[in-house]
Parts: structure tokens; C-alpha cells; sequence
């Protein structure tokens, strides 16, 4: 039986800042495309799979669909940030997406490109403009969200930074200033400031602005609703019935939260947080002991074959700029609300895997050693997942660290075990097995030095459906390339 598991994309394939689509029959996503190991953001053309909208096990490589070299403002912008698509009223399909260059990776001009398929050969159709011709290039140009609102094709973008909080007027200007590209003057004359997010309707051309920039979230969130889960970026639309539910990033950095109105325009409440690619606030789990080291993230909810699914990323490396695509079931309640979902292994499976055969180790969906904290930590000794020499596995495995899996079918599986390697430093110890995080030892792997990859098992009795977690006890480090079943 084939499964499948998150991420869900092979895994050597990072595509973050993930937006789902459902175009003739086929789930489409789109995103931008990390390197794997890389070293900036988005350092690869904009490439997407597919899968039937019946079986979301099997996703299909459509190749690259668009390379940043057909904007003319490549090469001095050539790093392609989160995109979206979407099917205009002449059948065709459109490309958002902004350009930036190195630090501090902000755009300032937001482009489109077409084409007549969802998966075909994308073409530069030109940058967003008003009217009379000049540069779209009002509030922050960044991470488009693209809705057709039943004929009417409606834009959201936008960043919001804490300059204003942080520094006085002065100093906030000169960052805003050098961040954002923008003039002195384009930033003061702003009467409610450049940044948050904002939304604008776009002409039948698809590339000429018809209004003026809107704001949907208030310029200061203290007293309302979103105060706590504020606006940072990652900009996404939905409209569910006569419901319009904005789903974006909030300066928590690590959650995918939403906010709902019954106009695509204006008059939005914070509803929840949807996701955590840490777990951060699934029952109660504090920034402390995050389940997985935190980074920025994005993505979107969509229904798919009558199930509601958010898409989101995780990080690898002790960087944020290895990124790859993960999805979860979602409910949404007869009351239009999103109860916060946590972060699992099998994702789009539909069922707990099978505990028989060999997994990648890789597949956690907890890894800490509860000192991680939010972003890069290249200088910070810590368990990470990284590709060397064409392997990927979990790396830097010292005592009291923890790596788990949500969720296993035991029914036919009588022994546990893990491939594994010393790592920098020679271990000497054992793992203990357990069915919940800190729950009790239901068994032991000894484990002793070796530089090749090595298994090592141990008999368990377990029945039903469970999770299933590692603990290293002892000296040294350890890698794991695997987990094994039997």
C-alpha cells in the first residue's frame, strides 16, 4: 500500500511559502524554491507538483514553470519570493510574485506572468502598474495573495516590520527607508504608514491596479483583537460561502494564523492560529519547549474531495533557508472557527503509517533538545536535520535530546530500531523508546561508536495507533538515518 508522509514532496525538494490550488481536477502547489543547503532565499526557479484531487498521495514533478531571467529586472533582482496563481475570467492562468535582492531582501515592484495551463511555460507578462501607467509601488510590495472573487480579481500583499515600535520616528523612517526601497517622501506622505496588509482590485488586463490600496488589518493592533498574533506577512485569501477568511504569518514568526469578514475588504477579527511549525499553543505547549526548532513560515487552507488541509513549511539545517512543504487535516466548525492543529508525520496520508519496514528518520515531527529557540543557529550545538553527501538524516543527537513521530499503526510490529552513526563526537549510551514525549520507557537501544551507519533494535509490544519517541541517554553525539520496524 502506498503512503505517504510530511514533508510530502521527495525529499530532496524545498518548496516553502506553499499555496494550494485546485485546477481541473488536480491540486496544484505553488511557492517559492529554496536550495537544498543554500545560502540565501529562494535561490531556484519557481517549479510545481500536482496531485489528484482523489488521491493526494501521489504528486507528480510538473518541472519548472517559470524562471526568474524572463523578468527584466534580473539579474540585479534574481531571488523570486512566495508566489500565488490564479485562473483569470479568460480562462488563463497568472503568476504574482516579486522579485528582491540580497539583504535585506525586500521587493519593491510586483510582477506577473501568464499561461494558458496551470503547469505550463509561464511568460512574463509585465509588472503591476496603476492607471496612468507609473509603478504599482504603494504600501510594501511583498508576498501576493490572488483571489477571483466570482469575476472580480482582487490582490493582497504587504509586511509589517516593528520599526515603529522599536526606534523613535527618525530611526524608523531611515529602516524603513533602506528596507522597503521607498523615499522619504513616499513613507511620510503615507497617512496610515507603508506597512501591514492591504488589498487592491485589479483591471481585466490583470496587471493594472484599479483602486486604491485598502488596508484590512488596523494600523495599531493594541486593544483589538489581533493584539498577540499581529500581521508580520504571507498574505492569503479564501473565501468560504459568503465568508472571507485572510490567513497570514503573525509576528510570532513560528504560526499560521486567520482572520475572518464578511466583506474581502475591511471589517476582519482575528479568528485563531491554525498551525505552529513548532507546536507553539497546541495543548499549552509554550515557546520554551518548542517540539521543533521554529522559523518563519507560510502557507494556506484549501478543501480538497470535501476535507479542509492547511500547507505550511518546515524548517532544516540550522538555517531558514532550507525549507520544505508540509500539510494537515483541518476541521472547520459550524460556526466558521479553526481549531489549531498540531504538527504530525503522516499529514496527507489519511491514516497512521505503518510501523513495518524502514522510514527516514527525517520525517520527525519533534526534534529538540529544549533550548531551541525562533531562526538561523549555525554557531548553536543542537538536533538538525541536514543533507550531506547526498544523505539526509538527523544530526547532533546528545544527551536529553528527543526525536518523535506522530502517528504509527503497531499492530504488526514486534521490534523498534534506529540506523545510526556516531557523529562529531563518539556516543556512548542508549536510546529509550516512549509512546508520548516524556511518557514512560517501554524500551531500550543500545548503541555503541561506529563512522559507518549500523542498526540497532529492540523488542517492544505495542498495539493500536500511537506516537512514537526517542531519547538519547549518554555521551558523545549520534546521528539516525533511519527508523526501523520489524
Amino acid at each position: 500500500m502506498k503512503q505517504i508522509f510530511n514533508p510530502f514532496l521527495p525529499l530532496d525538494e524545498y518548496i516553502p511559502d506553499g499555496e494550494p490550488h485546485i485546477f481541473e481536477d488536480r491540486v496544484y502547489i505553488y511557492g517559492s524554491h529554496d536550495k537544498e543547503n543554500g545560502d540565501h532565499f529562494c535561490m531556484l526557479d519557481y517549479v510545481t507538483y500536482s496531485a489528484p484531487v482523489d488521491n493526494l498521495k501521489d504528486w507528480r514533478y510538473e518541472g519548472v514553470i517559470y524562471k526568474a531571467e524572463r523578468d527584466p529586472l534580473y539579474p540585479e533582482y534574481k531571488y523570486m519570493f512566495a508566489p500565488d496563481v490564479v485562473r483569470g475570467n479568460d480562462g488563463r492562468y497568472y503568476l504574482y510574485y516579486s522579485l528582491a535582492n540580497d539583504y535585506p531582501n525586500c521587493s519593491y515592484i510586483m510582477s506577473v506572468a501568464v499561461c494558458d495551463t496551470p503547469s505550463g511555460d509561464f511568460e512574463f507578462l509585465g509588472h503591476l502598474r496603476h492607471t496612468d501607467g507609473s509603478l504599482f509601488q504603494d504600501g510594501v510590495i511583498f508576498d501576493p495573495a490572488v483571489l477571483n472573487d466570482n469575476g472580480t480579481i482582487r490582490l493582497y500583499y504587504g509586511m509589517w516590520w516593528n520599526f515603529e515600535r522599536d526606534f523613535d520616528h527618525e530611526e524608523s523612517i531611515k529602516r524603513q527607508i533602506a528596507t522597503f526601497k521607498k523615499s522619504r517622501e513616499q513613507i511620510e506622505s503615507a497617512s496610515d504608514g507603508v506597512m501591514g496588509p492591504f488589498t487592491v482590485e485589479l483591471c481585466e488586463d490583470m496587471k493594472t491596479v484599479k483602486s486604491d490600496p485598502v488596508r484590512i488589518f488596523p494600523r495599531d493592533f493594541r486593544g483589538t483583537s489581533f493584539e498577540g498574533h499581529e500581521f508580520f506577512e504571507a498574505s492569503s485569501m479564501r473565501r468560504l460561502g459568503n465568508k472571507y477568511y485572510f490567513v497570514y504569518a503573525t509576528f510570532n514568526g513560528h504560526e499560521l494564523a486567520y482572520a475572518t469578514s464578511d466583506l474581502p475588504d475591511k471589517g476582519f477579527e482575528f479568528g485563531g492560529v491554525i498551525i505552529s511549525n513548532g507546536d507553539i499553543g497546541y495543548n499549552g505547549r509554550t515557546i520554551e519547549n518548542q517540539g521543533m526548532r521554529t522559523g518563519n513560515i507560510h502557507g494556506s487552507i484549501i478543501e480538497i474531495n470535501g476535507e479542509w488541509y492547511v500547507f505550511y513549511h518546515r524548517h532544516t539545517t540550522k538555517t531558514e533557508l532550507s525549507r520544505q512543504a508540509c500539510a494537515e487535516k483541518i476541521e472547520i466548525s459550524a460556526d466558521g472557527s479553526i481549531k489549531q492543529v498540531e504538527i504530525t508525520s503522516c499529514g496527507l496520508n489519511g491514516a497512521p503509517l505503518i510501523a513495518k519496514g524502514a522510514y527516514p528518520a527525517i520525517i520527525c515531527c519533534a526534534l529538540t533538545n529544549y533550548r531551541l529557540h525562533y531562526g538561523p543557529c549555525q554557531d548553536e550545538r543542537l538536533p538538525h536535520i541536514i543533507c550531506k553527501n547526498n544523505e539526509r538524516f538527523i544530526s547532533e543527537l546528545e544527551n536529553g535530546c528527543v526525536f518523535g513521530y506522530k502517528y504509527f499503526d503497531f499492530n504488526d510490529c514486534s521490534r523498534i530500531g534506529i540506523r545510526y552513526r556516531s557523529g562529531d563526537m563518539a556516543p556512548s549510551g542508549y536510546f529509550s523508546i516512549s509512546l508520548t514525549e516524556n511518557g514512560e520507557c517501554i524500551g531500550k537501544i543500545e548503541i555503541g561508536d561506529s563512522a559507518s551507519w549500523c542498526d540497532a533494535l529492540t523488542d517492544v509490544s505495542i498495539k493500536g495507533t500511537c506516537a512514537l519517541y526517542f531519547k538519547y541517554f549518554g555521551a558523545g553525539s549520534v546521528d539516525v538515518l533511519d527508523i526501523i520496524f520489524e
